[in-house]
This record gives structure tokens, C-alpha cells and sequence, in this order.
């Protein structure tokens, strides 16, 4: 095969846990490291950068929201997907985390199957398959080469799953696609997500998409579409 392992953080300050998603992971054939606070995590991400953060919201040194908030504000880890860890199975903190660009996240307490059921789905739509780039107007390109998308020439910085919906959406041009396509499109069968996180998603690209989010139609009770 000769084909580097994936490199996974998590970061989770109850050690059992940690023991539990590392074990389970490096059986599936991941590389991890484990840390207990999101100091340490910080440090050793200036040295190595993970393929996938498995990130808690609980952290005893700073909150895993404003860690995610972070790593999405800095351009070299603003692509790197994360998976929260929520305690709490409160839909407003799941939506939160989505809102500031997590790319899934599982409750606690969670199946370790299922935990690495979501790290294979999200690392699959982060890239391997990769189609051809679309271009939407004169103004929107989406090069899924370079994971990039580029608005008149300045790149726009999306998170591994609004890139996925755009390239999807863009990629069939006037073809409605419903909320549920679109989550099987990024989940297969591993999802256990709600319809409402497509919305959130959906809101963040037309906020970073500024005018060119005219081309993202929202068809009233089915989904949306990309038309010129």
C-alpha cells in the first residue's frame, strides 16, 4: 500500500476516554497522540500537524469552543477537520460547534465504533476522491485539487464539509438537492446528524460567499440548489 497513516490529535482531559479513542483508533490503522489540556495540544501542534482533531468541549485550561474557534481563525490548521466531543447533549451546543466550523460531533457517552465510524466519514469527504473544479458565474471557482475556493481570484476559506456542499451543489448546477441527499452525500451511513445542520452549514458558505451567495437557492421544504 505504502500509504501514510492518518495522524490524529484528541484532546480530552478524562484519561480513560483518551485511552479508549486512541486504542480504538490505532486498531483501525490510525497514527494518535493524545493530550490532556489545550495547552500541551497547542504546543505539539506547532511542531506536527494532525490529518483530524477529535477535540473536547470540556477542557480545564480553556474551552474546546474557543480552541475550535481558534484553529479555524488561523490559516495553516483552518482546513484540519474536527470532531467535538460534547458532554452535554444539547442541540444549541452542537449547533454552536458547527457554527464555528467543527465538522461533526459525537455525545458523550459514545460507542468507540461509532467514534471511529464519524473519523472515517469525515476524513473521507476531506479528501481522497477528488472530482474536476467547477466554476459558478464569472466569479466563484471551486478547485477540489487544492480544497480551495477562490471569489474573483481571492480564496475563501471554507471548513472540509461547507467545501463538500458547495462542490456538490455547484457541481450539478440547477439540480435540487434535499437535505437528506446532501447528508448522505457527506455521511453515507454513519449519519446520526440532524436536517439542521445542513441549514447551518448552508448559512456559514453564503456568509463567507458575500455576493456570490446569491447562487445558493433554498427550496422551501426540500433543500437547496446552485443556479447562475
Amino acid at each position: 500500500m505504502g500509504r501514510m497513516k492518518k495522524y490524529i490529535n484528541i484532546v480530552d482531559d478524562e484519561p480513560d476516554i483518551l485511552k479508549l479513542v486512541t486504542v480504538n483508533l490505532e486498531k483501525a490503522g490510525y497514527e494518535t497522540k493524545g493530550f490532556l489540556d489545550a495547552g500541551s495540544f497547542r504546543s505539539a501542534l506547532e511542531k506536527r500537524r494532525p490529518d483530524l482533531i477529535i477535540l473536547d468541549l470540556m477542557l480545564p485550561d480553556q474551552d474546546g469552543m474557543e480552541v475550535c474557534k481558534n484553529l479555524k481563525r488561523t490559516s495553516e490548521f483552518a482546513d484540519i477537520p474536527v470532531i467535538m466531543l460534547t458532554a452535554k447533549g444539547l442541540e444549541t451546543d452542537k449547533i454552536a460547534g458547527l457554527e464555528l466550523g467543527a465538522d461533526d460531533y459525537v455525545t458523550k457517552p459514545f460507542s468507540p465504533k461509532e467514534l471511529v465510524a464519524r473519523v472515517k466519514a469525515v476524513l473521507r469527504r476531506s479528501g481522497d476522491d477528488i472530482p474536476q473544479q467547477v466554476a459558478v458565474g464569472e466569479v466563484l471557482v471551486i478547485d477540489p485539487e487544492k480544497f480551495e475556493v477562490r471569489l474573483d481570484g481571492s480564496i475563501v476559506k471554507l471548513t472540509a464539509v461547507e467545501f463538500k456542499i458547495l462542490h456538490m451543489l455547484s457541481s450539478a448546477k440547477g439540480k435540487v438537492f434535499s437535505r437528506e441527499s446532501i447528508l448522505d452525500h457527506l455521511w453515507g451511513n454513519e449519519k446520526a446528524v440532524l436536517d439542521r445542520t445542513v441549514d447551518v452549514h448552508i448559512r456559514n458558505i453564503r456568509e463567507k460567499l458575500g455576493p456570490a451567495s446569491k447562487y445558493i437557492k433554498n427550496i422551501r421544504g426540500i433543500g437547496y440548489k446552485v443556479e447562475e
